[in-house]
């Protein structure tokens, strides 16, 4: 990468609001994902890279990403044989990433647990995406649990396996936070700006909202990267967070 191309480095300070505020990257390619970093600029510090970027060269942008300060969020959502989970788990501690995703399946968050064994990364257990409502459940076979019930349910199993955090819809995040206690982390997905749309997620909640209702982390993705000025969104949801916890 040219030094035209080079990110400016960033250090979050401790205790900053836009350290609340995670942007997806969802994008893709790694060069559309440096011209939406260019144009938020020092107003976001936190980045998700999902599966899109990932497979397109976003695993090395992620390095560069956490040598200029940034933190790093992968959304990999690991789910597979143990040993297959602990190994990849071992690879994204050592690659510097603050926070990486599994299905909250007990033999799947334990095998993350023993990867991360000595290293900062934070695993997160995504309980049910915040793309399902009850219906999607009927029909993927878990009927009659309700969304609400199975995201108790396996946040109650990731604290007993010492998950270090859950994903899961700000709608369920008070909830939560009573199963888990006070000191795991809580990121939800599906926050929405007021007015703004949907999409594909069926459980959003506004970023005041979201923090309101307990979750330590908002992912923000195509309101901030598809919007005309990517930066004032950014700055405006990190304001409102900001103005929550004054």
């Amino acid at each position: 990468m040219s030094a035209a191309m080079s990110l400016p480095p960033n250090p979050v300070p401790a205790g900053d609001s836009r350290d609340k505020l995670i942007i997806g990257l969802d994008v893709p390619s790694v060069a559309e994902a440096r011209a939406v970093i260019a144009r938020i600029g020092d107003a976001g510090t936190f980045y998700k890279i999902g599966y899109q970027l990932a497979y397109a060269g976003g695993f090395e942008f992620a390095r560069e990403l956490i040598g200029q300060g940034k933190k790093v969020f992968l959304d990999l959502k690991l789910h597979d044989i143990g040993n297959t989970v602990e190994e990849g788990v071992r690879s994204v501690a050592r690659l510097g990433a603050t926070f990486l995703t599994v299905h909250a399946y007990p033999q799947t968050m334990r095998a993350a647990v023993a990867g991360k064994a000595g290293s900062s990364l934070k695993i997160l257990a995504v309980t049910v995406l915040t793309s399902y409502d009850d219906n999607d459940l009927v029909e993927a076979g878990y009927a009659p649990v309700t969304a609400a019930e199975l995201v108790a349910r396996r946040a109650g199993q990731a604290r007993d396996l010492g998950i270090d955090g859950i994903v899961c819809a700000a709608t369920e995040a008070e909830r939560v936070r009573t199963v888990v206690g006070p000191d795991r982390l809580i990121v939800t997905p599906g926050i929405r700006p007021a007015g703004s749309d949907a999409g594909d997620q069926k459980r959003v909640v506004t970023p005041a909202q979201g923090i309101r209702l307990g979750a330590d982390h908002l992912v923000v993705a195509r309101p901030i990267v598809k919007a005309s000025d990517p930066r004032a969104v950014a700055e405006a949801i990190v304001r409102e967070i900001a103005d929550v916890k004054a």
